[in-house]
């Protein structure tokens, strides 16, 4: 290739313009690899943050949903021994009933007037 040819070759494809990419290129690789790689990391970090931002959304609408279901199973459950509580006192007064009634069959008297009561009782 003569001088000639290469000074054409340089012309059509930009003349000094593309002598200045080519240096430019040539030059500051390195650094536009590392503002390439910088740019990359950024939008990562930041597609990171939003991801994270999303997933911290999720986790107090579900924190939230779990305090509704505990205090929904805690009412429930007080519900529940409320009830036990009530079922528990009326056997309590259905024992004392029957206990009243057996003490009196004991002590009913099968005679009109008592003077010869029968079944013979201290009472």
């Amino acid at each position: 290739m003569n001088p000639q040819s290469v000074a054409i070759l340089i012309t059509a494809l930009g003349g000094l313009e593309a002598i200045k990419w080519l240096f430019n290129t040539l030059l500051h690789r390195k650094a536009n690899a590392r503002k390439e790689d910088a740019s990359a990391n950024a939008a990562e970090i930041q597609n990171l943050l939003s991801v994270i931002e999303n997933l911290n959304t999720q986790i107090e609408r579900y924190d939230d949903r779990l305090k509704q279901r505990d205090d929904k199973v805690d009412a429930i459950y007080r519900d529940w021994r409320n009830a036990q509580s009530e079922v528990q006192t009326w056997i309590q007064k259905y024992h004392e009933l029957e206990l009243q009634w057996k003490e009196a069959e004991v002590r009913r008297c099968n005679v009109r007037g008592c003077a010869n009561r029968m079944p013979p009782s201290e009472y």
